[in-house]
């Protein structure tokens, strides 16, 4: 959920895909388990956690996969 009303906010996808596009904005292409060693690094997160985050990032055009498989940030 991205804003759920019954856990705590900093175990939202809202709240978590934050350090993820903060990571992406220092690091403007990178590999998917790279980029999650980096975020791991600023806030501890599940893989599953992060890959939501991904997901949510996408959907929103924030984020793309490029042809060489790396995840980029739009620009």
């Amino acid at each position: 959920m991205l804003l759920p009303d019954n856990i705590h906010p900093d175990k939202s996808i809202y709240y978590n895909g934050a350090f993820v596009l903060n990571t992406l904005k220092t690091n403007k292409k990178i590999n998917f388990f790279d980029l999650f060693q980096e975020v791991k690094l600023k806030r501890e997160m599940t893989i599953s956690i992060f890959t939501l985050c991904l997901d949510w990032l996408f959907l929103l055009e924030v984020v793309i996969i490029n042809s060489n498989g790396e995840v980029e940030l739009c620009s």
